[in-house]
This record gives structure tokens, C-alpha cells and sequence, in this order.
């Protein structure tokens, strides 16, 4: 099982995404050796849980490898009962010392959830509907705050991070085994924007990291 601490495992992905922004990646433990010691056990760095947009390949945007990362996906990075259960297996088996939330700039699922602000938004599929329908309220808190009236008046990179901390929240609500782990120190939890043009994975918010880390741009709403 791994024995970083919550600080060490996010410095370990610092680094890999500064690697990878630099265009210097080392491609760790993508060998035939490294897949053969995987056949019967796994003790990842980190579990992420992040959007599905086929832009956002974990392991390469944070140079790593096979069995470095617990990766859990899912449109806009919602969280449902399988997610939850999902992270719960990697901290409570796997004993990961991370978590990191990821999110992106030019988000399907946080358009979709501004336009469905409208009063006469075009009705979406029910299935995609019920995916998005926990980003709208961090899209019409951007619209209060703006003293906007339309979805036009909404600014999407201020929904992504009101989401992002949302899911978090929502993840420290939902799992009293996640929220035991950061309160003992044995799991921290980043919420972090990945931005597509730079590489760049900034902080939004972390809980139970340690604040002397050296991140990309400063980080908001830390605890």
C-alpha cells in the first residue's frame, strides 16, 4: 500500500504535470516490466475523479503510468452513488493517500448547464438532463452574483470552480469513510482546474495538503 502522505502524493503529480506542460515527460512505468508486476496488484499514488472530455487523459497530463493512478470518470465530474463507491474502494482497499478532483475549462456539461438556466432552454435527453442538473445550481449562483439575466451573462469558468467546490463538499458529505480519512490525516482531497491550451492542473481547493506546496498559480478557497 502507499506510504505518501496526502502532501507528498500531490507534490509526485505537481511535478509530472509540470513535466508534461514543459514538454519533457518521462513516461514512468509504461514498460512490459511494469505490466507484468501489475498482473496481481495495484497500490496507486492517487485515485482522480475526473470529466470524461477526451482531453483530460490522467496519466499523461500528470506523467505517469500504469497502476499510478485510481481513475474514476464521468461528464463534468458529477457526483453519483457509483463515484462515491468508487473512491470509497480506493481509500478504504487500496489506502490511497489522494484524491483529486479535476475539472476543465471549455466544459460541455457546464454549457449545457448554463444554457439549461433558461427559461426556455431546449429540453435535453432526461439521462443527460439528470447528469447536469447538480452544475446548475453553481451556474445560477455565477447569475445572482453577476446581477446578469441570461445564460449570456454567465461566466463558465467561474461555474466550473463553484462546481468543482461543490463536489467537493458534496464528496465530504457523502462519505463518512472519505471524510474520517481527512479528518485522521490520511487522505487529502484537491480540486483542481485543468486548463486545455496551458496543461497547467491549477488548485481551486484542497483539504487536509499542506499550504507550503509550490503550485502553478495561487490556489483558491484552501482549507
Amino acid at each position: 500500500m502507499s506510504v505518501l502522505t496526502p502532501t507528498a502524493a500531490w507534490q509526485e503529480m505537481l511535478d509530472g504535470n509540470r513535466r508534461f506542460v514543459a514538454g519533457q515527460p518521462r513516461h514512468p512505468n509504461q514498460d512490459v516490466g511494469r505490466r507484468h508486476d501489475l498482473a496481481h496488484q495495484q497500490n496507486p499514488t492517487a485515485t482522480l475523479f475526473g470529466c470524461s472530455d477526451s482531453r483530460l487523459a490522467a496519466e499523461i497530463i500528470f506523467d505517469l503510468g500504469l497502476g499510478d493512478l485510481f481513475v474514476v470518470r464521468n461528464a463534468g465530474q458529477v457526483i453519483g452513488e457509483s463515484i462515491v463507491a468508487s473512491l470509497e474502494y480506493a481509500v478504504g482497499i487500496l489506502e490511497v493517500p489522494l484524491i483529486v478532483v479535476l475539472a476543465h475549462d471549455e466544459c460541455g456539461a457546464v454549457a449545457a448547464a448554463i444554457d439549461g438556466t433558461a427559461i426556455d432552454a431546449t429540453p435535453l435527453p432526461p439521462a443527460i438532463w439528470k447528469l447536469i442538473a447538480p452544475i446548475i445550481p453553481a451556474a445560477r449562483k455565477v447569475l445572482t452574483e453577476s446581477g446578469g439575466s441570461s445564460p449570456a451573462d454567465i461566466d463558465a469558468e467561474l461555474v466550473g470552480r463553484e462546481h468543482l467546490r461543490n463536489t467537493v463538499a458534496s464528496l465530504l458529505q457523502s462519505s463518512e469513510m472519505i471524510s474520517t480519512a481527512v479528518a485522521e490525516g490520511r487522505l487529502g482531497i484537491v480540486g483542481a482546474n485543468y486548463r486545455l491550451a496551458e496543461g497547467t492542473a491549477v488548485p481551486v481547493i484542497t483539504v487536509g495538503i499542506d499550504s507550503g506546496l509550490e503550485v502553478p498559480e495561487t490556489q483558491e478557497g484552501s482549507k
